[in-house]
């Protein structure tokens, strides 16, 4: 008579199965991280070209390079999960004890029947709850993977709205030329100009701040300045949100004659340079990075 006992299935199977499983499909065309490597390349040449930030195109880097991570984190999750389901097979495997059926051929004392069916219930579900750990990792990564490639995409199409838009920026970049600092103030003249005709303009009763040194961005440049609309960290009340209201407003209107790039208030940011309209930004984690508590305004 053929026997049906189900076969022992080594260890080294087992991880082989798993390891297809978790393997991702043969790309015809360059890897994720080379793509984004690229575009990366491509978006630092652009903020040049653009001659300062642009936080559309630094949003979308963001979220590709923050969704390329969880991918990263997931595999490696998925590695060490299929280590441990190795060592789980090796050991039960070489200790007998995976088998459960034996358990009900067992002779002798009853207690150790009872302490082995113990030890086989125990194995069975812990390998249950193993390979279900690794199927759930390899259904958040195949969902985490498509959403990565999706933010690359998104990179990319930004990228490309961003150069044919190029012929425009150098014609305003052209009109308005290129400014350095003065030793006194640490601000370009259109900076300086800029700042004091708003401060004409609109109360400022909580101040503004312009230079950072060592800021990498327009701070750092002499090109920025924050028109406090609230004591730092706080929300402005409604008469200080209008104020910021109307003085966004006036920035857009104005910004091609005046030489102003773009503007950031309540986590949006109007670019003048592209002219694509209020944006929303991604959250930066607080009042005051989101924008809420004052108008951002950047010069060429």
């Amino acid at each position: 008579m053929r026997s049906h006992r189900r076969p022992r299935w080594p260890a080294a199977v087992l991880v082989a199965l798993l390891s297809v499983l978790a393997m991702p499909p043969a790309e015809a065309e360059p890897s994720p991280q080379a793509r984004l490597n690229r575009l990366t390349k491509q978006a630092a040449d652009l903020q040049k070209a653009y001659r300062g930030e642009i936080q559309s195109l630094e949003d979308v880097r963001r979220a590709a390079q923050k969704a390329d991570g969880r991918v990263k984190k997931l595999r490696a999750d998925l590695v060490t999960a299929e280590q441990q389901i190795a060592q789980f097979y090796r050991n039960s495997y070489m200790s007998g004890s995976i088998d459960g059926p034996r358990v009900l051929t067992f002779q002798g004392d009853p207690d150790a029947i009872l302490g082995q069916a113990a030890t086989v219930t125990y194995l069975a579900e812990e390998k249950r709850q193993r390979m279900n750990r690794i199927n759930g990792l390899i259904k958040e990564t195949v969902t985490a993977a498509k959403e990565s490639d999706g933010k690359i995409a998104d990179m990319r199409k930004e990228i490309r709205r961003l150069e044919a838009k190029k012929k425009d920026v150098d014609a305003l970049l052209k009109k308005f030329g290129f400014q350095t600092p003065d030793a006194g103030s640490g601000l370009t003249g259109r900076m300086v100009g800029i700042r004091n005709v708003i401060m004409q303009s609109f109360p400022m009763p909580f101040g503004v701040g312009c230079l950072r040194r060592g800021d990498p961005g327009e701070h750092g440049k002499g090109r920025a300045c924050d028109f406090m609309m609230s004591t730092g960290g706080r929300m402005p009340d409604a008469a200080s949100q209008a104020r910021g209201d109307a003085l966004a407003e006036w920035c857009i209107e104005n910004g091609r004659s005046l030489g102003i790039m773009y503007i950031i208030w309540r986590q949006r940011y109007y670019d003048i340079r592209t002219g694509a309209g209020w944006r929303q930004m991604s959250d930066r984690g607080g009042i005051t990075a989101n924008h809420y508590d004052h108008v951002h305004v950047s010069v060429f």
